[in-house]
């Protein structure tokens, strides 16, 4: 699993941690066609058409990633990943592949379209370009589940090949494409789909690579002045993108009245939501989290608050919910290793 660098530098995008409707749409309906049954579908956060028909719509990449893994238990792994490539025709993602299929050569268009990557998919999904003349494209996922970790790869580095494809019209056969995850029993699948056996397992990282003369070919669409329009459509949408609360989002909000309300017990978070509890649980698991520490950490969070507007302790600890002054100190330091006192 490809990890992103820590960083503290600037402020988060609310898009980072998102995808397009385009996207989600795609694999959604690939499920559907696998024979996902509804009701799961249904129950993702964000997968519904009205949300998916507003373009500048952001879903949470939880979101998709659920969607991926339903589609590792519907479809034959290796295969999955190429199937949903199979149903995305040039267009399917919108700006995206007209960023990646225009320019003066393959290697041209997708160094150009390289930094609105985050108009598909997140931030913290890498997509790595390398080479002067063989072009190596790479791809990275934040994703922990290895079964989603093939699925996802697979479908990532089959699209850049039929665009490639599509964008030059040419019988594209890439020199290499590496998978990081362990060989299967069978590939024979990948090798029809890549027209290739130069399929590696257990690489260091994701990668395909085109040979210099597919990469610097000219391409079918050689047109700059559309271009530069493409990528000035895709500064618009990120600018004014809109990403949609996710199931998190609402929960806290539900805990925060709770807090404030006095009754800060599951059952009661869960009726605000019209959840039953053992629903609540699950839906926190999915997320990877507990209730626990859900209200551990919005008493902290509440408790600096009160404490820099300048409210004593034994009244922050009642306003908490904390037994006593003594248990908000004890608290405290479990928190951040220093007594409120003085805060």
């Amino acid at each position: 699993m490809w990890t992103p660098p820590f960083t503290s530098l600037g402020p988060v995008d609310p898009i980072d941690s998102t995808v397009s409707t385009h996207l989600l749409r795609l694999v959604r309906d690939s499920a559907r066609r696998a024979g996902v049954a509804e009701d799961q579908l249904r129950a993702i956060h964000g997968t519904d058409d009205e949300t998916l028909n507003g373009e500048l719509n952001r879903i949470p990449l939880s979101s998709l990633v659920r969607l991926w893994e339903l589609l590792a238990h519907a479809l034959p792994v290796p295969g999955a990943g190429i199937a949903v490539v199979d149903a995305a025709p040039l267009g399917t993602l919108n700006t995206w592949d007209y960023l990646v299929t225009t320019g003066a050569t393959l290697g041209d268009a997708l160094r150009n379209a390289q930094p609105y990557h985050r108009l598909v998919t997140a931030a913290g999904e890498a997509f790595t370009l390398d080479g002067d003349g063989d072009l190596t494209v790479g791809f990275g996922t934040t994703v922990g589940d290895p079964k989603v970790v093939g699925i996802l790869n697979e479908y990532v580095l089959a699209y850049y090949l039929r665009r490639a494809r599509e964008a030059t019209g040419r019988p594209v056969r890439p020199k290499l494409v590496s998978f990081s995850s362990p060989a299967p029993q069978q590939h024979s699948t990948l090798a029809a789909a890549f027209g290739t056996d130069r399929i590696e397992f257990g690489a260091a990282a994701d990668t395909i690579v085109f040979d210099a003369a597919d990469a610097t070919a000219p391409l079918i669409r050689p047109d700059p002045t559309l271009a530069g329009l493409l990528r000035s459509h895709a500064d618009l949408v990120l600018a004014t993108a809109k990403p949609i609360p996710g199931p998190m989002d609402a929960f806290r909000i539900a805990l925060t009245a709770a807090l404030e309300s006095g009754d800060l017990t599951l059952d009661a978070v869960a009726r605000r939501l019209l959840l039953s509890r053992r629903s609540l649980q699950r839906q926190l698991a999915d997320q990877g989290t507990t209730w626990r520490h859900e209200v551990d950490l919005i008493r902290y969070e509440q408790a600096k608050r009160l404490l820099a507007e300048g409210r004593s302790t034994s009244t922050v600890a009642v306003q908490l919910g904390f037994t006593d002054d003594r248990a908000l100190r004890k608290a405290f330091h479990r928190w951040n290793g220093t007594s409120p006192t003085g805060h």
